[in-house]
């Protein structure tokens, strides 16, 4: 089973960059996006579609901002757009497709870096995540969460740790909660299962050249729950193409 997750940072904008066109060719089970930042009628054309794929959306209620869906070709039994009643379910961060053995979820985690409000939200967002990935494994679902979750784990997911120790998206209490995450509640990186490497990313700022120098942070993941843990065959960051400041990151599972 492949799946793929990629923060488009704008459906129609990865779209003219050929993200569909590429997309085809990978035969996925699952597509994941997250960062749509547009409305169900304004991706309505066939250009935003794939033969054989059903599309799930969860768009925000603000016109071109966030947004995600799931592309696949296996029918859910149930499709889930809220984990929380707060402030985020009109954001558009979180589906998810429920099957018989497993589920699959899209999510887009807050930035905080415009300041210390929505750092604080996006800590509220990670609370709120918690106590329903807590909930879902004490039920013994087997789960796979795809997303931007806008945190770089460790010192080996981000260039320049040293000069971002003080910027969302590396502080320690963020960090910290992606260790409870994996050690006490149960989910694993499905990436570093495979692959211990440093120096691979999945975004790049647009300043200083970032994307050349491979000055980047590794803010894209599929955790998952133990019991797929076990079934991750390979792992890769797509970057022959860019569609987007983020690369697609492409895991198989052996099911």
């Amino acid at each position: 089973m492949k799946v793929i997750t990629i923060n488009v940072c704008g459906i129609r904008a990865s779209q003219k960059k050929g993200i569909f066109e590429w997309l085809k060719k990978t035969k996925a089970d699952f597509i994941c996006m997250q960062e749509t930042r547009a409305l169900e009628e304004q991706i309505s054309d066939e250009s935003f579609l794939i033969k054989g794929y059903s599309r799930y959306l969860n768009v925000a209620e603000k016109k071109g901002y966030s947004g995600v869906a799931i592309y696949t070709i296996h029918k859910p039994i149930k499709i889930q757009t809220s984990f929380s009643k707060s402030i985020f379910e009109s954001e558009g961060r979180f589906i998810l497709a429920e099957y018989e053995n497993y589920s699959i979820a899209s999510v887009y985690f807050p930035s905080g870096s415009s300041g210390e409000l929505r750092q604080n939200l996006k800590y509220e967002f990670m609370d709120y995540f918690e106590k329903f990935i807590t909930k879902e494994i004490n039920k013994k679902k087997r789960l796979i969460i795809c997303g931007d979750y806008n945190i770089a784990h460790t010192k080996n997911d981000i260039k320049n740790w040293r000069s971002n120790q003080n910027n969302s998206g590396f502080l320690l209490e963020e960090r910290e909660w992606m260790t409870r995450l994996i050690n006490k509640i149960g989910l694993k990186d499905a990436f570093r299962i495979k692959c211990k490497e440093t120096d691979i990313y999945t975004w790049w700022s647009n300043r200083g050249n970032a994307y050349n120098n491979n000055v980047g942070w590794r803010i894209d993941y599929q955790m998952v729950t133990d019991n797929f843990a076990k079934k991750v065959k390979n792992v890769s960051v797509y970057k022959d193409k860019k569609f987007s400041d983020h690369a697609p990151l492409i895991i198989n599972y052996d099911i």
